[in-house]
């Protein structure tokens, strides 16, 4: 098993990707900005050209009503940004109605504020490459507004924590330009999402990524590496409502919301843990692909193909049924982990089916209900997973698995992976599936293992992330 002792160069490579940290403190150079009052913050964004970097003092900062903190018309280089940064991360608390107004600005990096504000924070369309990095968000806990919301193609969101909210209202919304429009490129890794308790039926996701007049249009948003905890605001903490994201590295833990592929094609799912909440993973739309992700001890339902209320979304269709589900074809679902669910792998009654999707090299285990609890289906290619435990097999077809016992063992940080002589190593045999590496960065080589976890030897490169992994501090 030599070929299970080496971690892959490229998932290795996607962690040396991620932006190193924004200095927030350090020896002064010559493009150094000190400011203590809000006049002198203003006066040196006016003055601002690229590589300065304006560095706020700490303390609290209240802006007047009707008044804010005007970023206009001012662009830095992808190599020379235009920086304004809190002296200490968190040390600058702004409050009052509103803090940074953008417009028209490029290549700006905001870092290590403290943002408490009672209205929405935005990145319009008319900006580009804004960089938010190092903040705390804890808005007002009032009425249902969103608290960031990005227009702009190219931004990065990365290290902040929000946190504290029991009303309704989102965390960070994605739109773009106009009615149907997506921002693109976006990304946002690193961050700490806790503590939204509200209970109403929805409306309180920590991201939403798109909306359904938009689920056409590609955002090419890459969302990884973030933590979601005591998320209660929406049974989506990952709501995707447009097409061509991706959706991996994440960590979910003991809460309500989880990865919802609502609105939207040619999306990945991929690599993430969801633990101890309520809701795994939902689907529809086309062509999507679930891969490697690990669900477990969830009470509601771990993963669903969903069908729909209509076949597939189109330019031509009303509002309301743009609104409805469209049915999951041609999703490849393969390498997941489903464990101690209280609803394992299931699926939905509306008028469409799902169709056409690959359901194979899965491990579902579990000791009540069923295992595979399916609605209508047409065209379903399911081989190769392998169920355990004293659940009920359900409905899936009997020749797409084989019962035996995997072998799992726990490790300390709590994921149950395979151990030597598993009847899971080498058992995969979807040759169409181009999985490289598993959950936690393992290579998986030309024989696979069914299920999340490739069997290996070496230290495990990718574990569910804590907060020590996200947020302000983060490397």
């Amino acid at each position: 098993m030599q070929r299970r002792t080496f971690l892959r160069s490229t998932a290795v490579a996607a962690l040396a990707a991620v932006p190193l940290t924004t200095s927030l403190s350090g020896s002064a150079s010559a493009a150094d900005i000190p400011v203590a009052t809000l006049a002198q913050l203003q006066s040196a964004i006016n003055s601002a050209a690229p590589g300065d970097r304006i560095v706020v003092a700490d303390g609290t900062y209240t802006v007047p009503s009707g008044s804010a903190i005007n970023i206009t018309g001012k662009n830095g280089t992808a190599a020379a940004q235009i920086t304004i940064v809190s002296k200490s991360r968190g040390g600058a608390v702004l409050r009052g109605e509103r803090g940074f107004v953008l417009s028209g600005s490029s290549n700006i990096t905001i870092s290590g504020f403290s943002f408490r504000q009672s209205t929405t924070m935005e990145i319009p369309a008319n900006c580009s490459a804004i960089r938010l990095t190092r903040n705390d968000f804890q808005l007002a806990d009032t009425g249902d507004p969103y608290w960031l919301v990005v227009r702009a193609d190219d931004t990065k969101i990365d290290r902040n924590h929000f946190h504290d909210k029991t009303t309704a209202g989102i965390f960070i919304v994605v739109d773009g330009s106009g009615p149907t429009a997506m921002a693109q490129n976006l990304h946002i890794f690193r961050n700490h999402f806790s503590d939204h308790s509200f209970t109403g039926a929805n409306g309180g996701e920590p991201i939403r990524l798109g909306v359904s007049s938009r689920a056409l249009s590609g955002a090419h948003a890459v969302v990884e590496y973030n933590l979601f905890e005591r998320c209660d605001g929406d049974p989506e903490a990952i709501s995707v409502k447009s097409s061509d994201n991706t959706i991996r590295y994440n960590t979910i833990r003991d809460s309500r919301g989880g990865i919802v592929l609502r609105h939207g094609n040619r999306s990945v799912v991929e690599s993430n843990h969801l633990i101890g909440g309520t809701d795994g993973v939902r689907v529809y739309g086309n062509d999507h692909r679930i891969v490697n992700n690990y669900l477990s001890g969830l009470s509601g339902r771990a993963l669903v193909i969903g069908s729909g209320t209509t076949r597939d979304h189109n330019t031509g269709e009303t509002e309301d049924e743009r609104r409805g589900n469209d049915a999951c074809d041609r999703a490849v679902i393969v390498h997941n982990s489903l464990i101690n669910n209280t609803g394992m792998l299931s699926g939905e009654t509306r008028t469409y089916e799902p169709q056409d999707v690959t359901v194979a090299d899965n491990l579902l285990v579990g000791d009540s209900g069923s295992l595979v609890a399916m609605g209508a289906t047409s065209g379903f290619t399911w081989q190769t997973n392998l169920l355990w435990g004293a659940a009920g097999d359900g409905n899936i077809p009997s020749g797409g698995f084989t019962r035996a016992d995997p072998l799992l063992s726990q490790g300390t940080d709590g994921v149950l992976r395979l151990s030597s002589g598993s009847p899971a190593i080498g058992a995969a045999t979807l040759s169409s599936a181009a999985v490289a590496d598993d959950i936690d960065g393992d290579q998986r080589g030309s024989v696979r293992d069914i299920g999340a976890d490739e069997y290996a030897t070496a230290p495990v490169l990718r574990h569910p992330l804590t907060a020590a992994d996200v947020g302000p501090n983060a490397a």
